[in-house]
């Protein structure tokens, strides 16, 4: 049997409904930004598979990394205990966080990075004797799968089969060019009429939406009423962390910092599973106390694992180094050549870019479904031609690996606009 077939006989694939969608590609090996499938056809992988890959496959410097702290000490309870990576990761954050953030809490994915942060945005108001129960999250957000991140979460086919079920959110607009009032307004509104703990964001470019941005002065504005109104507010960084956006956060182009941050994805390099959650000092202190119904009764198994903290430390060590920034200056100067020549195309609604991320919407009839007959024949024509891209409806986006040469984004953006005259 093939590798697909064993799949089909065994396996159950995140967001894919089996009786309609192909059979997924057996990828045997992956070196830089290529990929290769078990019949030796090679892929591009141009969105650094699913946002966590920013330094290439088969990264040997990550991989001696993790070897080396395998052979040192792969794993210990963190309950209890500690060890020497888990507060060199603490260390190293601390110098490129925004300064307010002083505690960091280790989960496993960015769900869970999320999960902690909604948890702990409730309990902090509980542990004060206020009652305050509701979450406000922008429309068409996604932050994650576990309940309280999918209850943040507005897009509602993800969630839909949950309904009645979740903890309370109310959704406000995103902040898009020209409507940032809408936005603010109705953030104080929102305020004024529920018992508000948190505002949950992902800063200034919505990933599963399909690449929405907007401006940090519109996200200053959001900030500055949650903390005039003693709302706190959450970051979720977990796909714009680590340099995607042309700075090592997003929250690094706002003027306010957020009271905690969400990390996960190519939190390390795309080796290992592994999520972290950041806090002011004041989060924590309300959580310190002789009460021991106060403490954060959160955990993880593997929390803290050593091995994964030897990768973050690589991953770091990699975006901070001069090649890497140049590599992000460079895919970002690209990406803006592109966008000007594309975005005139007769098929062309509009064309964005961000750091290393680049969408273009192409103009559809009727209103295209997240996993619509256009998306699907875009994603099958990208495949076909050796390209890994995943199409949100009408939405083509790259986010590719820092390492990706510049033959092998022309090669992307050939195909892409292939693709829009084929639609």
């Amino acid at each position: 049997m093939t590798l697909t077939e064993k799949d089909s006989q065994y396996l159950w694939h995140p967001y894919t409904q089996h009786k309609t969608t192909q059979t997924p590609i057996a990828i045997s090996r992956g070196e830089g930004a290529l990929l290769w499938d078990e019949n030796g056809k090679e892929y591009i992988d141009a969105i650094a598979s699913w946002w966590v890959n920013p330094f290439g496959h088969s990264n040997k410097f990550i991989a001696n990394a993790i070897y080396k702290q395998l052979t040192t000490l792969e794993h210990v309870l963190f309950g209890g205990f500690t060890h020497e990576p888990a507060i060199k990761v603490a260390e190293r954050l601390m110098e490129i966080l925004p300064e307010n953030q002083q505690k960091i809490f280790f989960s496993d994915n960015g769900s869970t990075a999320v999960e902690v942060a909604i948890k702990v945005a409730l309990q902090y108001f509980f542990n004060k004797n206020e009652k305050r129960t509701t979450i406000i999250a922008f429309e068409n957000a996604f932050h994650g799968d576990t309940f309280a991140a999918m209850a943040a979460s507005g897009i509602s086919f993800y969630t839909q089969a949950f309904q009645g079920m979740f903890i309370d959110v109310v959704r406000i607009p995103v902040p898009v060019k020209g409507q940032e009032q809408e936005s603010f307004d109705a953030l104080k509104n929102v305020i004024k009429n529920h018992n508000c703990a948190g505002f949950i964001f992902e800063p200034l470019i919505q990933g599963a939406a399909g690449m929405v941005m907007y401006e940090p002065e519109a996200l200053v504005k959001l900030i500055q009423i949650c903390r005039e109104n003693k709302v706190l507010t959450i970051a979720d960084e977990v796909m714009t962390g680590f340099g995607k956006t042309g700075k090592t956060f997003a929250m690094d182009y706002v003027t306010e910092n957020p009271d905690m941050i969400c990390l996960s994805k190519a939190l390390t390099g795309g080796t290992i599973p592994m999520a972290i959650t950041t806090f002011t000092q004041e989060i924590f202190d309300a959580f310190y106390d002789d009460d021991i119904n106060k403490a954060l009764f959160h955990g993880h198994t593997f929390t803290a694992n050593p091995t994964g903290c030897a990768a973050v430390l690589a991953s770091m060590d990699l975006l901070q180094t001069d090649e890497m920034q140049a590599n992000i200056k460079r895919i970002n100067a690209s990406h803006l050549i592109f966008q000007k020549k594309i975005e005139n195309h007769p098929k062309v609604s509009t064309a964005r870019t961000l750091g290393v991320i680049f969408a273009v919407e192409i103009k559809s009839d009727s209103q295209e479904s997240y996993y619509g007959s256009m998306r699907n024949k875009l994603y099958n024509f990208f495949i076909e031609k050796g390209v890994i891209l995943r199409p949100v409806g009408n939405i083509v986006y790259i986010l590719p690996p820092y390492i990706m040469t510049d033959e092998q984004l022309q090669k992307v953006y050939s195909i892409i606009e292939e693709a829009i005259d084929m639609v």
